[in-house]
């Protein structure tokens, strides 16, 4: 009876962790997809289903690339590589497929984050083109990241941060300087396209879900082992979990641009019902 109790006071412990870990960016994952869903379907609703294409140009490779570059550091092999085909009879704009050695427990949790990856590269590409763009606003984007990464703890206190450092943002990036400049309406139509396209497919969450599972089996293994040794694994794993206020200060462009593609597709349904 104590054998069962301990054991399931491990599952618990364990999944506590992977919500420590990993449920901030699963979180931001699935707002963004609410929010890509909602522009898209402004889009179709104005334009028709290729209405989609309009940002696919940019967005979808940039999707692709995120797959395909997680698929490289976790030792996936890539078989066949589309960044972007905008005659599919199934309406798929790109994809990325890959084959992993099951037996790895390395690969097979590899899929969790290549399932993200398009996450990872539309930030990443949101910051890049801000840096070179724009660079007055990406220093005040600078400057938000030190302040979020400043609090301690993943609360109610750290959100309003977000809501503030989104606004702060908002403020160094659409100033009367920028609208004047040729650079920032570049900048502003990249990161409209990217962010319409950093949401995660079905079969993108399918993969990552694999590989989920095979991040909650290493952290019992863990846990089990650490029980043994007496060693209190669940402090280390919060602590590194302090990694996730980073993660809410570069989503935080993300957020901003993807609430800005909302506004933007619902502007173009609202004209197009009209005329």
């Amino acid at each position: 009876m104590n054998f069962l109790l301990s054991f399931l006071q491990i599952l618990f412990t364990s999944f506590i962790e992977l919500l420590y870990l990993f449920g901030v960016i699963m979180a931001v994952g699935l707002l963004l997809g609410v929010f890509e869903r909602i522009s898209n379907r402004f889009l179709i609703a104005a334009f028709g289903a290729r209405g989609v294409l309009i940002t696919a140009w940019i967005g979808t490779p940039i999707h692709e690339i995120g797959h395909l570059l997680q698929c490289f550091i976790w030792g996936h092999q890539v078989t066949r590589v589309k960044l972007l085909q905008l005659n599919s009879p199934d309406g798929v704009l790109g994809f990325v497929e890959h084959r992993y050695n099951r037996n790895s427990i390395y690969q097979q949790a590899g899929n969790f984050f290549i399932g993200l990856g398009p996450i990872f590269s539309g930030i990443g590409s949101l910051i890049l083109g801000m840096y070179l763009l724009v660079p007055h606003s990406y220093r005040a984007f600078q400057e938000q990241i030190d302040q979020l990464v400043s609090v301690e703890k993943l609360d109610l206190t750290i959100l309003k941060t977000i809501g503030a450092a989104i606004f702060a943002i908002s403020k160094s990036l659409f100033t009367f300087e920028n609208l004047l400049n040729p650079l920032f309406w570049i900048f502003l139509l990249l990161a409209i396209s990217i962010s319409s396209h950093i949401a995660l497919s079905k079969s993108d969450i399918r993969g990552s879900a694999k590989g989920l599972l095979m991040l909650f089996f290493v952290l019992v293994l863990i846990n089990i082992a650490t029980s043994v040794l007496q060693i209190d694994s669940h402090r280390l794993i919060v602590k590194l979990a302090e990694y996730n206020a980073y993660v809410l200060a570069f989503s935080s462009i993300a957020i901003l641009f993807s609430l800005l593609t909302v506004v933007v597709s619902y502007i173009l349904y609202q004209l197009k019902k009209a005329f």
